[in-house]
């Protein structure tokens, strides 16, 4: 195989599977948002929910592996393995690659601290969890400008229907909280206080 036919190979890759984590990362914001304004089927358990968020969530990072991966080993482009961790080192579209990276690291920092948040506490890990609001539309930007398939009217319509979901999604949570009508959030259980039954809050 050529380098160039390799190369285009994995550019297919990398941004076929960037507009996929763009379309699941946009889907998990989407459910969190439902979580929080109990604006789920009635018919569903809340936890079918819950368990859904954290799959997309998951599968999201199976796949961001394959991305970084091809987007690194493409010939026609400088990326480095360093840039897949540190932002704006790359040598290839600095800033916007940059954004990828931080992006990354936003979304890692989120899923750690989401595994870990009976040990952490639920305040840590509520601030914590503030940064994929923060996440999402550095990963769109991201999206937007590492690559010059735009004009494509199928790029086009994942691009920007993805942004009028994620804005709907959020207007909408904000006009909940300020009405006050957002669904308390699960807190990490306490222990029991002496004298109680063993059975946590």
């Amino acid at each position: 195989m050529s380098t160039a036919v390799a190369s285009q190979a994995l550019w297919f890759l990398s941004r076929g599977s960037g507009l996929v984590l763009l379309v699941l990362f946009s889907g998990v914001v989407v459910l969190g948002v439902a979580q929080r304004l109990g604006s789920v089927p009635r018919r569903w358990p809340r936890f079918v929910v819950a368990e859904l968020h954290r799959t997309l969530a998951l599968f999201a990072v199976a796949l961001l592996a394959l991305h970084v991966v091809t987007a690194v080993l493409d010939p026609y482009v400088s990326i480095g393995w360093l840039a897949t961790v540190v932002p704006f080192v790359s040598h290839y579209r600095t800033l916007w690659i940059g954004l990828g990276t931080l992006a990354v690291d936003l979304g890692a920092a989120v899923l750690l601290t989401s595994l870990l948040r009976r040990r952490l506490g639920f305040a840590a890990w509520r601030m914590v969890h503030w940064l994929a609001y923060l996440a999402w539309p550095v990963a769109f930007v991201h999206s937007l400008t590492a690559s010059n398939d735009l004009g494509t009217s199928w790029v086009a319509l994942i691009e920007w229907g993805s942004l009028a979901v994620v804005l709907t999604a959020v207007l909408a949570r904000v006009l909940a909280a300020v009405r006050g009508q957002l669904q308390p959030q699960d807190r990490v259980p306490a222990a029991p206080s002496p004298g109680q039954s063993g059975r946590w809050a």
